[in-house]
């Protein structure tokens, strides 16, 4: 029940441990009016929402609130993650990543709307997302002051499972020993193993087990760069990831850890498991290397790999983010046709693409087989003519020595 004397604040909520504690701490030592708000970016399946809003209330939330984000995040950045093919260190696709500064910024508009004295998120103080949300609130709310009570205390997850403990929040060991961030892009699991530099996440640690094993052939279809179909049934692209989830994920397949260089400094290590992500990703680069040109490929993967930079280090907001979404819509008008695979245990493998803008089928050539738009002595000058600069260098300092 809301209380006009007491001064209010907003909190990212997503239910798991840290911001659970958050509710339960600023309710009871801050005295403040919470309003959780928990965003949506396809983690949570509608049971889950439903119980994650009773958990928030009996926590001591004055209200809770649900933003359903997912197809949004698809046409904002998902879609783009694609066009770029980008993977950080070429290996994270940005899973979890690319879906704070969405969340962030539904928390600040939510903050705005209710005229919230605070803004809230339950990030610690040694990684990435206290940035990404800071960054985001003191752009988007800036009259709110920012709380963040896990970075402030430096605590462990003990002494939160035990806080919770006190006020009537019960919690296994082994519910909170990982911090799971579950999205439309794919899954990180981060705690315990992944704080050292030599151990392997437990078999029990990934959120899906291998239960298929007979090797699966799919189709996949794009059309201008975005994923429109599978197996021959046409879908919206949010759907056509969701299907694609779930076979590849029967599989086990998506599984990794990264390691990386976080926005504060230090070496970051975090395991991820993204099925479609990366099928989407080497299926998508795979018809591109198809249909576009050596230098359209090249200038591409450099923009790219500055737009999933900027994006993970939360600077969606940064205006040159717009001018490369545009340059990669504009590079994505041929990217359309039928990208084969099958899916096996723990991999999957590209086996060959369709296209009716297959730079393969110009009829120039059959690489390493015939040449039909030149001849052998054309080919004699050519290599003559592209040697000289090499020629001329090496003449000059080979006669030095």
């Amino acid at each position: 029940m809301t209380d006009i004397n007491k001064q209010k604040v907003v909190l990212a909520y997503s239910g798991g441990l840290d911001t659970s504690y958050c509710v339960a701490y600023l309710k009871h030592e801050q005295e403040l009016e919470v309003h959780t708000a928990l965003v949506n970016t396809g983690g949570f399946e509608k049971s889950e929402l439903k119980m994650l809003k009773e958990k928030a209330l009996k926590l001591g939330a004055a209200s809770h609130k649900t933003f359903d984000l997912v197809e949004d995040f698809y046409q904002k950045s998902v879609k783009y993650l694609i066009f770029g093919n980008v993977l950080k260190n070429d290996t994270y696709p940005l899973s979890v990543s690319a879906e704070r500064a969405f969340q962030a910024m539904e928390i600040a508009n939510y903050a705005n709307q209710i005229d919230a004295d605070y803004v809230a998120h339950g990030s610690t103080g040694a990684g990435n997302d206290q940035i990404r949300f800071d960054m985001v609130f003191q752009i988007l709310a800036p009259e709110a002051e920012i709380l963040s009570p896990i970075r402030d205390q430096t605590l462990s997850r003990e002494q939160e499972m035990e806080y919770l403990s006190k006020h009537g929040i019960k919690l296994e060991w082994d519910d909170a020993k990982y911090s799971i961030n579950k999205g439309l892009w794919g899954t990180s699991v981060g705690g315990a193993e992944t704080l050292t530099s030599h151990l392997p996440l437990p078999e029990t640690a990934w959120p899906n087990s291998l239960s298929k094993k007979q090797p699966l052939d799919v189709t996949l279809e794009f059309e201008e760069g975005e994923i429109k179909g599978l197996d021959g049934s046409h879908m919206v692209p949010v759907s056509a990831i969701q299907t694609l989830t779930s076979l590849a994920d029967q599989y086990a397949i998506g599984r990794d850890i990264h390691v990386g260089d976080t926005i504060i400094g230090i070496k970051g290590r975090v395991g991820f498991e993204a099925s479609a992500a990366l099928i989407l990703i080497k299926a998508h680069h795979t018809l591109e290397k198809h249909v576009l040109s050596k230098w359209q490929q090249y200038w591409k993967g450099q923009l790219a790999e500055w737009y999933g930079m900027l994006l993970h280090e939360g600077q969606y907001l940064e205006p040159l983010m717009r001018d490369i979404e545009t340059f990669m819509e504009q590079m994505q008008r041929n990217v359309s046709g039928k990208v084969h695979l099958t899916l096996s245990p723990y991999r999957f493998q590209i086996n060959g693409i369709e296209s009716d803008n297959d730079l393969m089928n110009s009829g120039f050539g059959d690489y390493g087989e015939l040449n039909k738009s030149w001849s052998g002595e054309d080919a004699k000058g050519f290599a003559t003519i592209l040697s000289n600069q090499m020629k001329i260098y090496n003449t000059v300092h080979n006669n030095h020595d």
